[in-house]
């Protein structure tokens, strides 16, 4: 019945879907680093300040936020962009991929829409608290293996599962689409680990949490061997972009606060301070970029890549 209907009309309704999945994942953020509290438990959502248990009226996804004008309506707490900005980017997502897949592939659709969900999980738990939670990693790892199972095609493009496929197959063969699977999860896996290990002996300290390693063996799960490498490529890009803005704005605060208190800190001192504090920076959100562009576009960037 669904394919029946017009693609642009798809697009929209799974976009407005993944605007309440939105909702569930700000659920997820907020109460998977707490001891005290689970997704299940308590049942409802409640103000996080006053613990008031919302009422359906409070809790529409974006709309809600905006008619309170971004504030509890009990205890006026102002609550956190994040919120809306969570709702809003996972609906983008999930309509983006239902323009890609929609309507001959719902299966693929699905599948990459609740990956990227928890992509966006990952991301904002480790900006927050400079960690990934289990859930999420660990749950992509078990699911990697049965989607390869279930849903060969997610491999297609993937050279090692082409090997276990007949030419000219227009999938990937079940067992080809595991070994891609088993693949990138090793690698995915090993080359952080690897990473890690080698910065520990070099600096004296971690250099790679253990929660990155199993966010990107996760990711490997769904975009191989490949898809790994390019994930990696993109998020180290991106991080050193990051850190070098990070750094310049500790440079500047630390500057303003010299030049405030009258002090003197010369440029060279306020530079070791800013890369001293600018260098803690979570690369787990640098890593769900790069494993979500690499889930979407591997071939696409892979082309352009090849331009270079």
């Amino acid at each position: 019945m669904l394919d029946d209907l017009p693609p642009e009309f798809l697009v929209a309704w799974w976009a407005v879907v993944g605007l309440f999945v939105g909702s569930f994942l700000n659920v997820c953020i907020h109460r998977l680093p707490l001891a005290e509290e689970t997704v299940s438990k308590p049942r409802r959502s409640r103000c996080p300040s006053c613990k008031t248990t919302l009422t359906w009226k409070e809790n529409v996804p974006l709309l809600s936020w905006l008619v309170q004008r971004g504030r509890c309506r009990t205890c006026g707490w102002r609550i956190p962009f994040r919120y809306p900005l969570v709702e809003v980017l996972n609906a983008l997502l999930w309509g983006w991929v239902a323009w890609l897949h929609l309507p001959a592939d719902w299966p693929t659709t699905v599948l990459q829409s609740v990956v990227l969900s928890g992509l966006v999980v990952a991301t904002f738990v480790d900006f927050a608290c400079f960690e990934i939670p289990d859930e999420v990693s660990i749950g992509g790892i078990v699911l990697a293996p049965i989607a390869a199972l279930c849903l060969p095609q997610i491999h297609d493009q993937t050279s090692l599962a082409r090997l276990l496929t007949a030419p000219g197959a227009e999938h990937a063969s079940r067992e080809g689409a595991l070994l891609a699977c088993l693949g990138g999860m090793a690698l995915g896996g090993g080359i952080l680990w690897v990473i890690g290990w080698i910065g520990e002996r070099v600096y004296g300290r971690d250099a790679m949490g253990f929660g990155d390693v199993k966010l990107l063996a996760a990711g490997g799960g769904f975009v191989g061997p490949g898809g790994v490498v390019l994930a990696l490529m993109i998020a180290a890009l991106s991080a050193s972009v990051a850190g070098l803005a990070n750094m310049l704005r500790f440079y500047w605060l630390v500057r303003s606060r010299a030049r405030s208190r009258g002090g003197r800190r010369g440029v060279g001192k306020s530079l070791r301070v800013a890369r001293v504090a600018g260098r803690y920076l979570p690369f787990g959100p640098y890593l769900a970029l790069g494993v979500g562009i690499a889930l979407l576009h591997w071939n696409d960037v892979a082309r352009l890549l090849s331009g270079f």
